[in-house]
């Protein structure tokens, strides 16, 4: 196997792992802390948080203070979670560096996540990407349930491939496959990636493995 001679890291902890904790939402001077340490220990990009209603993620819902609080290092990017306009106008007034949508591969997941199809949740990014672009912001793009999903179990690869061809042709610089519930597996994961890799070129994919099974190294 020919292993590549660089990667990038995207670190999603301050994200992807806090929005998740359950119970008393993690103080705001942590989440500055553990930002701030990621970023001193070398890693380059990094999602501080998510500009989304606290009424549905309340462990995002300090956003603002997290951003304005941040003693920002050269050369990292900081980016965050933009779901609809009303987000990236507040994350554009916090000065992040970059920004990210998210779509589902699972039309279920899609109405129990963000209750609407996976179509109108394509239809809602039209106007952030326009906004960014406008404000020369770039965005990435996320396909959560890539491998698997709660409601619907094995996802086909070419619904895979549709979602990241869209999000890729509506002007994503980059589209992250996520294996949302983490149950892929080294083989699934290379025929997804094989099937996407059809209609994005490779060089624009990322790749979000969850370890709920001990397989994420493995699928990377």
């Amino acid at each position: 196997m020919t292993l590549p001679q660089r990667v990038r890291l995207v670190e999603m902890a301050p994200r992807d792992g806090l929005q998740n904790e359950p119970g008393e939402v993690v103080a705001t001077a942590i989440k500055i802390e553990l930002i701030e340490r990621l970023a001193r220990a070398g890693l380059s990009h990094i999602e501080a948080t998510s500009f989304v209603s606290p009424k549905w993620v309340p462990q995002m819902g300090d956003a603002r203070e997290v951003m304005a609080g941040l003693q920002r290092a050269p050369n990292v990017t900081y980016s965050a979670l933009t779901p609809n306009l009303k987000g990236l106008e507040n994350a554009l007034e916090a000065r992040v560096s970059e920004v990210a949508v998210f779509a589902a591969a699972s039309e279920a997941f899609s109405q129990k996540n963000i209750n609407c199809s996976i179509e109108e949740s394509l239809a809602r990014f039209e106007p952030v990407m326009e906004r960014a672009f406008d404000a020369r912001v770039r965005v990435r793009g996320y396909v959560s349930c890539v491998l698997g999903c709660p409601y619907e179990g094995e996802i086909a690869p070419r619904q895979v491939a549709r979602v990241a061809k869209a999000l890729y042709e509506m002007g994503c610089f980059e589209v992250s496959l996520g294996d949302t519930i983490g149950v892929g597996t080294p083989l699934a994961a290379r025929r997804m990636i094989d099937e996407v890799a059809r209609v994005v070129p490779v060089e624009h994919l990322a790749a979000h493995f969850h370890d709920t099974y001990g397989m994420a190294i493995a699928n990377l």
